[in-house]
């Protein structure tokens, strides 16, 4: 059955973990809305392309523009069934956002399918939901996880791993998609 899935992003948020995740849930079937904070459907936000290329840690490059679909300002959260939250750079602002917050607890709290990846667990982290949750993220991010409560898991040597904690649907960067979608579809389901 097709679900309602929100996605909250923002400028520089990573290339292909808004526009991949974006279009395979739309190709499954389910009704995908993009938001920002202070941006109306139509609008585009900026992407960045995050690669790993044999430095420390990766790189950025500008990527494309990403059009929303939907006004962050209109939004209902529980009328959506799940919320997606990719990484990049985006969540490092987002956070402070307070409403932006209150979503992300708004799904935490009511145990709805929750997927993050890369630096979209400082969305989690900044909501205050990880006590007592694991939670895989990029490994930059593992002191905010620690921190609040959480238990980080990290990446395997490829970075292709998903972690499932119940309802959380959490992966390290771009190369877990296929697990971490795979992942976040059965949570989906299940709801």
């Amino acid at each position: 059955m097709a679900k309602r899935i929100l996605m909250v992003v923002g400028d520089y948020v990573e290339d292909y973990e808004v526009m991949v995740p974006f279009q395979a849930l739309l190709m499954l079937g389910h009704e995908v809305h993009a938001v920002c904070p202070d941006k109306a459907s139509g609008q585009t936000i900026a992407t960045a392309i995050h690669d790993f290329e044999g430095e420390q840690t990766y790189s950025e490059k500008r990527g494309h523009n990403f059009q929303l679909n939907a006004t962050f300002a209109d939004i209902d959260e529980s009328s959506y069934d799940a919320l997606v939250i990719p990484g990049g750079r985006a969540p490092e602002y987002l956070r402070l956002n307070e409403r932006v917050l209150e979503v992300v607890r708004h799904f935490a709290d009511a145990g709805k399918p929750l997927a993050a990846i890369c630096h979209g667990p400082q969305l989690l982290t900044a909501a205050g939901v990880l006590q007592d949750r694991q939670c895989a993220a990029y490994p930059a991010v593992a002191p905010e996880i620690s921190s609040q409560g959480g238990e980080f898991i990290p990446p395997n040597e490829t970075f292709d791993n998903a972690h499932v904690d119940g309802n959380l649907v959490t992966a390290p960067a771009w190369p877990a998609h296929p697990a971490w979608l795979r992942e976040f579809v059965k949570v989906l389901d299940s709801q």
